[in-house]
């Protein structure tokens, strides 16, 4: 059987792959392709602008462990995607990122002046992982092959094809592709049995053995692996910002994110760390002293998919190159074989004395939830939106000052629960994440948390959600200023009078302050729930309503815009943009 046309060909490509979900605006450099990918029975979602798709697209591959597919017409459609392209690879999610761009023989190179031309394939190479362009029709099916071999390569993040508009809408005739036959890895990576049987004694050994778990876990969808291999071994498990969310933080061996010197604390005492996906970044202090300990006393197992990560930022006693998910399956035998040489009780001892101060941690940041004035302290919007809301609810956290209250005071209760920019910080990315999260989720709540200077980056998504039947919730944190930048200009301007009166007059700042936005109102005004509140007590009932709206919900949340600026562990957050001292 053939195929008329290179859009049809590439929308068939993506139903063998077994795309069901894409996102991207409709247009006519590509109109094959979208006509191609409706009538293959792929649902395609069309956001208000197209780095609202890339979110859309990263957060749907984050959540379903599939390939997360945008659209973007050439020129502007191409440079309307960039920041989103940028952030979903930065933070390592599978998006297959299609693209036009002008008719074969004006494009690569330039003719000269053609018209919506930059270097897109030159652009996107610098931001993703893998760039290509074809030339001709007779290369549509070795482009799209290679570029299916690179999403499910090494660590994921952006794979980019652009293909001529003349291709995609023209006539040219194509096999049907490859059906049932594989053009990329069927499955993980083994690691070397050997190395496995090496860390399992290495583990059994260590006085107290510390598992750092990365992004990498989630990926793998190994929840059950890790948490069995943490039972066994009685090991805390601390993760990167991007892994937190692959352990349940109710579990007593959970150091959260958020604990930052009780997880400095534990880091330093165990003798052995299990490192898992995770390329011990600037956000893990690149693994060195004083917030771990030096290698000369930590020993250091080291499993990734990448074999540059290993080593890569401090040396590894043991280097595994594996599928994290089925090491760790490996890793479970192993130790269940050795499991009366575990030294449980010493390690039990150790562990409780640890939590102590993981424990006095959380009393000291919840006794702020005594302060209930109007407006409300922000510390109250994440707790209550993790009572009102399901346990297997996605939370999305936007970034900025609103990102760090959302982290300190929200716990994840099930696996793969959160979403956010962990990487880059990104302001505004929470609105298209929701919508993707929503569409990877039929019927599980979403809850995205995001400030008024951030929503009002991508406000007109609120349309999308309530066109595409996706009920989102956004809460919006309203203090009426870009409350991370104004934090910082305030203590380099005037660190005293900032340290003693906690807030400036506006004129002592640089543009930080923010017009009052009626969100609630523009949800109205499209169709959805939108409500206003200030108080403690209002919060609940009207995110409880916004729920039984069934549509997407605006709840716009008056915060003390002064208390606001205080988001905690902030010094900790300055601190790592500093070198750390040791080895």
């Amino acid at each position: 059987m053939t195929i008329t046309g290179g859009g049809h060909y590439v929308a068939a490509v993506l139903r063998e792959e077994g795309v069901d979900t894409a996102f991207g605006i409709v247009d006519g450099s590509y109109l094959q392709l979208c006509k191609g990918i409706v009538t293959r029975g792929i649902r395609l979602i069309t956001p208000r602008h197209e780095s609202s798709g890339a979110h859309m697209a990263g957060a749907y591959a984050r959540l379903t462990g599939r390939i997360g597919v945008c659209l973007a017409s050439n020129g502007p459609g191409v440079a309307n995607v960039l920041s989103g392209a940028a952030v979903e690879s930065g933070e390592g999610n599978r998006v297959l990122l299609i693209t036009s761009c002008r008719r074969t023989g004006i494009q690569y190179p330039d003719r000269g002046g053609t018209f919506q031309r930059f270097d897109q394939v030159g652009t996107m190479a610098a931001l993703g992982k893998w760039s290509c362009q074809v030339h001709a029709p007779d290369q549509l099916g070795e482009v799209l092959r290679k570029a299916l071999r690179a999403c499910w390569q090494g660590r994921p993040g952006l794979v980019h094809v652009d293909v001529p508009e003349d291709i995609l809408n023209g006539q040219a005739e194509f096999d049907d592709p490859w059906p049932r036959r594989q053009v990329h890895r069927a499955g993980p990576i083994y690691p070397d049995p050997a190395l496995v049987e090496r860390a399992a004694e290495m583990l059994v050994d260590a006085r107290l053995p510390l598992i750092h778990a990365g992004g990498g876990v989630l990926h793998a969808g190994a929840f059950a692996e890790l948490a069995r291999v943490a039972d066994l071994l009685h090991a805390p498990v601390t993760t990167s910002w991007s892994g937190r969310g692959v352990f349940k933080e109710s579990h007593p061996l959970a150091w959260p994110m958020p604990h930052v010197k009780p997880v400095n604390q534990v880091r330093n005492a165990g003798d052995l760390v299990l490192c898992l996906g995770s390329r011990l970044g600037e956000t893990d202090w690149w693994g060195k002293a004083p917030y771990w300990a030096i290698p000369d006393q930590q020993g250091l197992i080291w499993v990734d998919l990448e074999e540059e990560t290993l080593g890569r930022t401090r040396p590894a006693d043991l280097a595994v190159q594996a599928d994290v998910r089925v090491f760790l399956r490996q890793l479970v035998v192993e130790l269940e074989a050795r499991a009366d040489r575990i030294p449980l009780e010493d390690r039990g001892k150790a562990v409780a004395r640890l939590a102590r101060a993981r424990d006095k941690d959380r009393v000291s940041l919840d006794a702020k939830l005594t302060d209930t004035t109007t407006p409300m302290l922000t510390a109250h919007v994440p707790t209550v939106c993790r009572q009102v809301f399901d346990e297997d609810a996605v939370m999305v956290l936007d970034g900025g000052n609103t990102q760090v209250w959302g982290h300190f005071y929200h716990r994840v209760r099930i696996p793969n629960t959160l979403l956010g920019t962990p990487h880059m910080g990104h302001l505004g990315a929470g609105v298209g994440q929701a919508i993707g999260a929503a569409a990877a989720r039929p019927g599980t709540q979403v809850c995205c948390i995001i400030g008024d200077g951030a929503f009002g980056m991508h406000p007109m998504e609120i349309e999308t959600s309530i066109r595409e039947q996706l009920p989102v919730v956004y809460v919006v944190i309203s203090d009426f200023q870009w409350g991370m930048v104004k934090m910082t200009q305030s203590i380099a301007f005037h660190p005293m009078e900032m340290v003693v009166r906690k807030k400036l007059d506006p004129s002592k700042t640089i543009n930080g302050d923010l017009g009052a936005t009626a969100y609630d109102e523009m949800a109205r005004s499209m169709g959805g729930h939108g409500e206003r509140v200030s108080s403690v007590d209002e919060l609940a009932p009207a995110l409880k309503r916004a729920l039984d709206s069934g549509r997407c919900a605006v709840v716009q949340v008056d915060v003390d815009p002064a208390k606001h600026l205080w988001a905690p562990g902030l010094m900790h957050f300055k601190a790592m943009h500093q070198e750390p001292e040791g080895k």
